[in-house]
Parts: structure tokens; C-alpha cells; sequence
């Protein structure tokens, strides 16, 4: 195997590590404060006598990711603080097809949860269906208001106005895409110091870790190395990560203007360079086309040296192989373009919009009450409820920081799925934000908690190349109208001629494919939707100010 073969000289491991992202408040406790007051009437305004009127309100809520029912111990933990009862839906087909049908229909539940990112906000919005939030929240949301600060100015409408809540708002701190490269390598070709370090590589250093993997190592059973492989699975985040190491961003800005990203001078440098790895053979001849479970197989195989595109997967098998060796694993490493400062690298970008919007529709006969339990698993104290569990049970307060305990995190580990369905810790994922709460613990115990050697190393290697994507959200032609047709022609034509510059036979036919690509994007009206683009993304400032 090629696995025995080249550990004579490293420990063939290849591991590739995927830091869990959550691609997204009151500091009282999820249970009885400490002074035995239930807290729910501070942080959401409602009375101890279930809403005043000593009944609980069942509300119907949409949530696209889930239809679990809402009666475990963190569900009935919310009921007893707000007097709030869900009846959750959720579609077993399309989430989006049927919030259209319900639009269509006029059939609406009492809360919607929807792809933030989706034309359908926008539908709901322009079609009446949602409430404005504004005096509901000015009225009934201090902790909400407290909480999501400036990214309520950021969501309002076209008309000033906010209809929803984000989910999963707030910059994500922590990395999200690298160039992953396996420590044991980095060592055996003497760049230990500098992986240990968690420094940046040049773009000639990573080509000559590639260079000498390749030249180094063989396989007696007449598999060779790959140096570089990749997952075409999620090519978008591919290509992203490339951009990254040159600073690109979602599109080239020139003048206050906003152009396809392809015009970005840097975006040729790019393809050649990657082209030049694919012809020198350290990229995988099946970059493009390897699926997950084949780049899996790749990952756990010990003939990748380094990988664009992670797998938790890759991981276990290398676990299961190689043991927990940490050095016999992938690490996340940025690699630098000539003329880009490591701190200019864009490799994790992240909206601090989130990724889902939750909004009121006009068929609830509770907008208050709504609010209310809005704002309280928006507030500090809800946020722990919904992401730590249930305090004295879960979790326990010590020295004014909240500690989990030892079957809550090893709950996770054993089986996450069953442990979140049966406690409801991290079940309900609504009003989420991202970071840390006022006693610096992170809101996402799950996955922020507890950092393996890996995740955390990538705090310092890929520090400082977090983006926030949320100017340029919503920037796009309206969906359905004969622009957006043109626009995604356009990426059509984009995609195509990148794979096919990659794959070029030489550096002057990459230079003649991209010449002949922007002719045809031209050809395609590419200016008129960049006019587009533009006007929407200044609009879009102005409204921010």
C-alpha cells in the first residue's frame, strides 16, 4: 500500500479536518435565576401567568430544518418561561415550494422561518404577508434591539422597515475555508517550524511542498501521489478558496463600481497559477470531477499531501488507520500570492446577516405575546437555552461562567443527533447569534466549546482572514425577470471556461480561453447586469446609513 510505503519517511496520515460550523442573550440562566425569580418576565415581558391570562398560546411555526415536535425538556423549558407553545411544520418536499404554496394560498403559519438568502423573502415582504417589527420591537424587544444592535439597520426593507429576525447573525469568528496541508509533510520537507507556528506559505513555497511530495513519494502498487486534490462537490467554495489566497473577493470594485469577478485583474494570475499545478501534475487530474465519497476515499488513503476542501470523513478514516497521531493530520494553512498581504487574504467569508430570517405573518392573532417570546430566546439568557440546555441539569454556573457538564459534551460526541432530539440542546435553532456571551463562553457549546488540536491551531493560522459577504447580499437581478436569465448565463459561461482554463495545455492557450470568455460574457449584455449590481449594492449602502 502506498499508506506503508511513504510512512517510512512520515507517518502517512491524511486527515482532513472540517471545523463544524453552526456554512448559520440577559445573562440570567436557561432555568431559575439565583435568586429562585423565574426571569422570563424581564427578559421577554411576559407575566409568570402565562401571558396574563394564565392559558398557554399555541403559535404554528414554519421551520425549514426542522419537524421534530416541540416537547423536549428544552422545549418545555421555553413554554414555562414565555406561555408559548409550537406547533411545529415542516415540508417533506421543498421547503421553499411550499412557502410559495402558502403565499399563493393565503395558508400561513403564525411564525415563517425561511432562507434569508432566498428571493422569498422579498416575495413574503412585497406580498403583504409579514408584520413590521419595528414598534413591536421598539415596545416589547428591549433584549432583542440589545442583542442584534446594528444588523437590524442592516436587514431593514426597501421601505426602512425590518420584517424579520436573522439567524445565525454576527461575524462567525472562526475560520471557515483554508488550504489544508498534513503536518507530518510540512515536517519531513523541514517546514515544521512554520506549520507549528501557524505562519502563512507563500505561493513558490506551497508549490515546492507540492514539487518535492511528488518527486519523493511512490507507491509500489502503482498508485501515485497527489499532491493536491479537491472535492467537486462544493467547486463554488473551490474556486473561493483560490481567490482567496490573491484577496478576491465576491466581485472586482474599480471606481465605486461593481464588475464580475473575472475582471479583477488578479483572477488570471489565479487561473495560471492553478493551471500550472495541474500541468506540472500536483494538482489531481480529477480536481474537477471527484465526488464526495471518491475524495473521501482519496483523503483516507495517505496519498494527498494537501487538500482544498475538507471532510470530516477523510478525518475518520485516518483515525481509524493511523490512530489520534496529531502531526498525521490536515491543518488549516494560508497560502499567499505574490503581492497579497497575509492579513488581505479572504479565505473565510461569512454574512453577519446570517442565514435565515424569521418573521410574524399577518394571519397570527398574537403579534405581542410573539415578540415577547421573540425577545426572549433572542436575550442572552434564551440563547443558552436553546444552544446549552437547561441550567442545574446541563449546565452549571461556576465562578459567574457557565460550565457544561461532562454528559453534556460527551452527549454530542456518543451520538449528536439522538442527544439533541432527546434533550433538545441545540434542537431549536432560532435567533441564534454568533460569538460569545457576556461571560466570554461561546453560544455554540456544540461545536465552539471544545476545540481538537486542529480547530485550534486555525485560530492563529488563519487569523485575520475573515470577511463579512453582507454588502454585497441582495445585489442581484430579481428572480424571474430577463435579467436574471442573462445573469446566470453569464455564470454559466464562467464556470465552464474556468474548469477549461485549468485544464489548458499550455499558459497561452489559459490567456486565449480568458480573452475569448470575456468576449462572450460581453456578448451576453455582462455590463448591463454589472450596472445592476452597481445601483443595487449603492442603494443598499445608503439604506445601511
Amino acid at each position: 500500500m502506498f499508506q506503508r510505503k511513504i510512512s517510512i519517511l512520515l507517518t502517512c496520515i491524511l486527515t482532513l479536518s472540517c471545523l463544524a460550523a453552526g456554512c448559520g442573550n440577559s445573562s440570567q440562566s436557561a432555568g431559575q435565576s439565583s435568586d429562585g425569580e423565574n426571569p422570563a418576565s424581564s427578559a421577554a415581558g411576559v407575566s409568570d401567568e402565562k401571558n396574563g391570562s394564565g392559558e398557554i398560546i399555541t403559535l404554528t411555526f414554519f421551520d425549514k430544518n426542522t419537524g421534530d415536535t416541540f416537547d423536549n425538556p428544552v422545549a418545555q423549558a421555553i413554554t414555562e418561561k414565555t406561555g408559548i407553545k409550537i406547533e411545529v411544520q415542516q415540508p417533506t418536499g421543498n421547503p421553499e415550494e411550499k412557502l410559495n404554496l402558502m403565499l399563493a394560498s393565503g395558508d400561513l403559519p403564525d411564525i415563517v422561518l425561511m432562507d434569508r438568502r432566498s428571493d422569498i423573502v422579498n416575495k413574503y415582504i412585497a406580498a403583504g404577508a409579514l408584520v413590521p417589527l419595528n414598534d413591536l420591537i421598539d415596545q416589547y424587544g428591549p433584549d432583542i434591539r440589545e442583542m442584534y444592535g446594528d444588523i437590524l439597520n442592516k436587514s431593514r426593507y426597501e421601505d426602512g422597515k425590518n420584517y424579520y429576525l436573522n439567524n445565525w447573525y454576527g461575524l462567525d469568528p472562526d475560520p471557515d475555508r483554508a488550504i489544508c496541508i498534513r503536518m507530518d509533510v510540512l515536517k519531513e520537507l523541514g517546514y515544521g517550524d512554520k506549520a507549528e507556528k501557524g505562519d502563512f506559505f507563500t505561493q513558490e513555497e506551497f508549490r515546492d511542498i507540492l514539487t518535492r511530495f511528488r518527486d519523493t513519494y511512490s507507491d509500489g502498487d502503482g498508485q501515485s501521489a497527489i499532491p493536491l486534490s479537491s472535492n467537486a462537490d462544493y467547486m463554488p467554495a473551490v474556486i473561493s478558496t483560490f481567490k482567496a489566497m490573491y484577496g478576491m473577493k465576491n466581485y472586482y470594485e474599480k471606481d465605486g463600481k461593481l464588475y464580475f469577478d473575472v475582471r479583477d485583474p488578479a483572477y488570471l494570475e489565479m487561473v495560471k497559477y492553478m493551471n500550472g499545478l495541474y500541468r506540472d501534475g500536483l494538482l489531481d487530474k480529477e480536481w474537477a470531477v471527484n465526488k464526495e465519497q471518491i475524495f473521501t476515499q482519496k483523503a483516507g488513503s495517505g496519498r494527498v499531501a494537501a487538500t482544498i476542501g475538507l471532510s470530516t470523513d477523510g478525518n475518520k478514516l485516518l483515525r481509524e488507520e493511523n490512530g489520534e497521531d496529531t502531526d498525521a493530520q490536515f491543518y488549516m494553512f494560508k497560502v499567499v500570492a505574490d503581492g497579497t498581504a497575509p492579513d488581505e487574504t479572504t479565505f473565510s467569508p461569512r454574512s453577519s446577516l446570517g442565514w435565515d430570517a424569521i418573521g410574524i405573518t399577518v394571519k397570527n392573532e398574537h403579534p405581542v405575546e410573539t415578540i415577547q417570546f421573540m425577545n426572549f430566546l433572542a436575550s442572552e439568557e434564551g440563547q443558552y437555552l436553546l444552544m446549552w440546555g437547561i441550567e442545574g441539569k446541563d449546565w452549571d454556573m461556576e465562578n459567574g461562567k457557565h460550565v457544561p457538564r461532562p454528559e453534556t459534551l460527551q452527549g454530542f460526541k456518543d451520538d449528536w443527533n439522538a442527544f439533541t432530539k432527546e434533550t433538545g440542546i441545540r434542537k431549536w435553532t432560532w435567533f441564534i447569534k454568533n460569538g460569545y456571551g457576556s461571560d466570554g463562553t461561546p453560544y455554540d457549546l456544540a461545536t465552539k466549546y471544545e476545540r481538537d488540536a486542529i480547530s485550534t491551531h486555525a485560530l492563529t493560522s488563519m487569523a485575520d482572514s475573515t470577511w463579512d459577504t453582507a454588502p454585497y447580499d441582495y445585489i442581484g437581478p430579481a428572480a424571474g425577470t430577463p435579467e436574471a436569465l442573462s445573469e446566470q448565463k453569464i455564470k454559466d459561461i464562467i464556470d465552464t471556461a474556468f474548469t477549461n482554463m485549468v485544464y489548458a495545455e499550455s499558459e497561452e492557450k489559459v490567456v486565449s480561453l480568458y480573452e475569448g470568455m470575456i468576449q462572450e460574457i460581453d456578448a451576453n449584455q455582462a455590463s448591463a447586469i454589472e450596472a445592476i449590481y452597481t445601483e443595487k449594492y449603492r442603494k443598499q449602502m445608503e439604506l445601511w446609513k
